[in-house]
């Protein structure tokens, strides 16, 4: 849809289409952070494995969409403005959630004791919720380069509707591989954590078995 559906854009031609990625990543970047601090924070405090686990997977995930979201940005933004990069607000906040993100990866990597990576990454991903409203409303707050929001509660879509509606289908499709990944990451955890277990034993003979 967003290749053949959509139509040219009367300023940016065909490379706005780089928004059918650009925006589901970044979108994405900051739900997954917001996932993870809430599992973190709730591992914290109710001391929930599955909540510790949840948080740890997220971290890989939302920094891989961090990334995707700086990269996309940077080719949307070569033709656009004419530059790769620019320490613009929204752009110079992204880039701190992703070195967020790295930090959370680089404590559970740094730290034997899974108990106190645990509450240190808790600590350190709730410190870090403070980046996610000024990314959100940088463009708001100060005069930038990086357009306003694509979509909004309260107003109507400034984009026609055959290049919004590619665009929520594929925010939905991220987040449902977003959904996925998560599981499948958490799957992966479980198993490593309890990899002497009689049920996991098990689980790995049906599986060669099959």
């Amino acid at each position: 849809m967003a290749l053949f559906f959509a139509p040219e854009d009367y300023q940016q031609g065909n490379s706005f289409r780089i928004i059918y990625i650009h925006v589901p990543s970044a979108s994405l970047a900051l739900s997954t952070y917001m996932m993870m601090a809430v599992a973190g924070g709730i591992g914290l405090v109710w001391k929930m494995k599955m909540a510790e686990v949840v948080a740890k997977v997220c971290a890989p995930i939302g920094a891989s969409f961090t990334l995707i979201a700086l990269f996309t940005g940077a080719i949307w933004g070569k033709p656009t403005w004419g530059t790769w990069w620019i320490w613009d607000a929204r752009l110079t906040s992204m880039l701190i959630l992703l070195f967020l993100y790295l930090g959370v990866m680089s404590l559970h990597s740094a730290m034997q004791n899974r108990q106190t990576a645990a509450k240190a990454t808790a600590v350190l991903a709730l410190v870090g919720v403070v980046n996610l409203p000024i990314i959100k409303y940088s463009v708001d707050w100060w005069n930038t380069l990086h357009q306003p929001a694509t979509f909004t509660l309260t107003e109507k879509p400034a984009m026609p509707a055959d290049m919004w509606v590619p665009l929520l289908v594929m925010m939905l499709g991220f987040y449902f591989l977003l959904a996925v990944l998560v599981i499948m990451r958490s799957r992966c955890e479980i198993i490593d954590r309890e990899r002497r277990s009689r049920w996991v034993q098990d689980i790995i003979a049906a599986e060669k078995g099959a």
